[in-house]
């Protein structure tokens, strides 16, 4: 039995199995099952015959990486084109876009890299359409910009499945738990706070599937079983998303009330609503102004170092160059982040928006 076998065969029983609580071991262990399977079929690493293509060569740039990801023919190539400085073929009718097509957005003094792929079809994460290839790349973005035709607004909860089924975690955080694997001594469970969502058994019963039978688990959360088997897959990337819907000129105002989620109204064609995406885009990459100054000069007001929100002094030193950190005596900040204006501070110091920043090296 092939692994899609086993998969289908998997899920079918937990299709099948009454959700209670006498059921919640099984359901777990089928879960782990599951799980280990799909990332046998999704493994970049595997190189079976026949099929499967090459992937993407798409070079990282700017302050920040943005993915638009839509079925075919929801109008990507032209929302790209509006946002950037890009030329993404445009034509009226699927699969115009068959690779990778990168485009800057300027906005806010940062430069914000759009990323324009293939539609995504049924099956994608199985690699149907140059599925693979499309949410690999989404799996390192900063961002993934849901496009949807204002006459498809139910596919949302479809494009959603495929990006979770190449554990893509959209608008979530890690789940806060710690795992520390032991030679001996079984199965230690520590709760920081109540927790109902797992008992120990079928805690115990998922790590047994994964060959720990001895170690310590901390939890500082109630998780459920996918978030518990999140953390034991360990490949699971968190990334913020923004829905955007197409065509809206096209539909009268009381239509997009109807709608049952949060999304921007654009048309990409007809360039409206494109300056309040860029605002949206800009605020969900939550990015932050950093100004650099040197130790005897004034600060560089009209280069902003653009970063990530809770980024550090040794972010901004490996921004700088990749030896600061290593002669960093202190740095001295001016700004948000600073008790006091010139307030020394170290590698963990964490930087806030607008923040002027000099870095004093060590002699020698």
């Amino acid at each position: 039995m092939g692994l899609h076998e086993k998969l289908l065969e998997l899920e079918t029983e937990l299709h099948r199995t009454q959700k209670n609580k006498a059921t919640e071991f099984h359901i777990g262990i089928l879960k782990a099952k599951i799980a280990k399977l799909k990332r046998e079929l999704i493994s970049p690493s595997r190189r079976g015959g026949g099929g499967g293509g090459h992937g993407f060569d798409v070079k990282k740039s700017g302050d920040s990486t943005v993915v638009l990801i839509g079925l075919p023919s929801v109008g990507k190539s032209t929302l790209l084109n509006a946002l950037t400085n890009a030329k993404s073929k445009i034509a009226a009718y699927q699969f115009t876009t068959l690779t990778c097509i990168p485009g800057i957005m300027e906005h806010n003094e940062a430069k914000i890299q759009i990323l324009d792929l293939p539609g995504v079809i049924a099956g994608a994460k199985e690699g149907k359409g140059r599925g693979r290839e499309v949410l690999a790349v989404a799996r390192n973005a900063d961002l993934v910009l849901i496009l949807l035709d204002v006459f498809q607004p139910n596919m949302l909860r479809a494009i959603q499945d495929e990006l979770e089924g190449i554990g893509i975690r959209l608008d979530s955080k890690p789940p806060e738990i710690t795992i520390k694997k032991a030679l001996r001594g079984g199965i230690t469970i520590n709760r920081t706070m109540k927790t109902t969502k797992l008992d120990d058994r079928i805690i115990v019963g998922i790590l047994n599937e994964y060959g720990i039978h001895n170690g310590q688990v901390v939890l500082r959360e109630d998780i459920s079983q996918d978030q518990l088997i999140d953390v034991l897959e360990n490949n699971r990337r968190y990334i913020p998303s923004l829905v955007v819907l197409n065509k809206v000129d096209l539909v009268t105002p009381q239509y997009l009330l109807t709608l049952g989620f949060g999304f921007v109204p654009v048309s990409a064609d007809k360039r409206q609503n494109v300056e309040r995406l860029k605002d949206e885009v800009y605020r969900k990459l939550n990015l932050i102004h950093i100004y650099t100054k040197p130790r005897m000069g004034e600060a560089d007001m009209l280069e902003p170092m653009i970063m990530r929100t809770g980024s550090t002094v040794a972010d901004f030193c490996a921004r700088v160059h990749r030896d600061l950190a290593r002669d960093f005596k202190y740095a001295q900040i001016w700004g948000k982040s600073a008790k006091f204006p010139g307030q020394k501070a170290g590698l963990d110091h964490a930087l806030a928006d607008r923040d002027i920043v000099s870095v004093v090296k060590k002699q020698g």
